[in-house]
């Protein structure tokens, strides 16, 4: 399992544990673990899944859409 797995824009949609999710549980814990710390969806995105707002604001912006807190949602899902 690659330590640092590349983010698809779409994460699977699937009822079982899918190869893309095993491969990015730790990721999927972090953004758990930010959410319940009420961290910044910019720094989540950052820090989380490597991304900067500012130069992929499309990308990142999605994060924060995803949760209607404004908070990262439990699955991430990137356009």
């Amino acid at each position: 399992m690659p330590a640092d797995p590349k983010i698809a824009d779409l994460a699977p949609s699937a009822h079982e544990l899918t190869s893309y999710d095993k491969e990015h549980a730790i990721t999927y814990m972090r953004l758990l673990d930010a959410d319940a710390d009420k961290a910044d969806w910019r720094e989540i995105a950052c820090i989380g899944l490597g991304l900067d707002a500012t130069l992929e604001p499309g990308r990142a912006t999605h994060l924060r859409k995803s949760s209607g807190s404004g908070q990262v949602a439990s699955e991430p899902r990137l356009s």
